[in-house]
């Protein structure tokens, strides 16, 4: 999906980096020795430990600058299985958020098109979004979100933006849960 993130959520996923670094700046030894991030990072989570105030982070910022570089995957894995960290939880909803909310606007742009050319708008509109989501994820109701998208463009109904929420989430979970079984 090649949409135009705006700059307050490329900050607010800058900051969710941030808090997971902030809590990798807290692992013990033991904890360490089973990280499965890069020798890098854990050396930077090292350095991080003696210091205070503005300078732990600053080399939180700078952690979470070099954790930016790498698949984070892994790192959420162990994190919400050795600490309870929700970090994981948390980017799943903001993804499922940023999917339900692309599809909503293009529905809406696609609906306004309809509309300034009079004809009809019909629910199985062209959507490159969620031909995308149903290739990225093979558990993605493709039907079901068209036609949530389509009522809820017709209609501004809270209950259908809430439903293709439900239905991008479901796809991501499946998707999570598939990757962990692999």
């Amino acid at each position: 999906m090649t949409e135009i993130i705006s700059r307050s959520e490329q900050k607010r996923r800058l900051k969710r980096i941030e808090d997971t670094a902030a809590e990798l700046a807290d692992l013990t030894n033991n904890d360490l020795k089973a990280f499965p991030g890069s020798d890098e990072i854990k050396q930077e989570i090292v350095s991080i430990r003696d210091l205070k105030g503005g300078a732990r982070k600053r080399q939180i910022k700078h952690l979470a600058k070099i954790m930016r570089q790498e698949s984070l995957d892994a790192v959420y894995d162990f994190l919400e299985q050795r600490k309870g960290s929700q970090q994981k939880s948390i980017q799943l909803q903001h993804e499922a958020e940023h999917l339900r909310d692309a599809i909503i606007n293009e529905a809406i742009a696609d609906q306004e098109m309809c509309r300034q050319q009079q004809r009809e708008w019909e629910p199985g509109w062209p959507s490159p979004v969620i031909e995308e989501a149903r290739r990225q994820y093979p558990d993605f109701d493709e039907v079901g979100a068209r036609n949530a998208a389509h009522q809820y463009a017709r209609s501004r109904n809270r209950t259908y933006y809430r439903e293709l929420y439900r239905i991008a989430k479901a796809a991501l979970e499946q998707d999570e849960i598939r990757r962990r079984l692999a």
